[in-house]
């Protein structure tokens, strides 16, 4: 990749992990919340149901981390293993969609 994809992929991925520590402590925050009023996983889940606010939180969430992650993950296999060709380029989007995927069936399991 040129230099100037490079740069882009740095921003996206400190942009990424800015957002990523706000959710993390809203995420923090809610399991405390929850562990401190007894809430049970049956009680959380009657509380989400619906809730369109907690699915677009948790949707910011999860593209965060599928932004994030492969970028990191991207950089340690250059670093680490010396895989530089385009081929890595590709295997770290498809893990991005993964991701996406996973996260995105995970937050819709909570919320709707």
């Amino acid at each position: 990749m040129g230099a100037k994809s490079e740069t882009w992929l740095w921003i996206a991925q400190r942009a990424s992990a800015a957002l990523l520590a706000l959710c993390v402590l809203v995420h923090l925050l809610t399991i405390i919340y929850a562990a401190r009023h007894g809430l049970s996983g049956a009680a959380i889940l009657e509380r989400t149901r619906g809730n369109a606010a907690g699915l677009a939180f948790y949707s910011l969430y999860v593209l965060a981390i599928a932004v994030h992650a492969p970028i990191g993950l991207r950089t340690l296999c250059q670093e680490w293993l010396g895989w530089r060709n385009a081929s890595l380029n590709w295997f770290m989007a498809a893990v991005a969609v993964a991701l996406f995927a996973f996260g995105l069936r995970a937050a819709w399991a909570v919320f709707v």
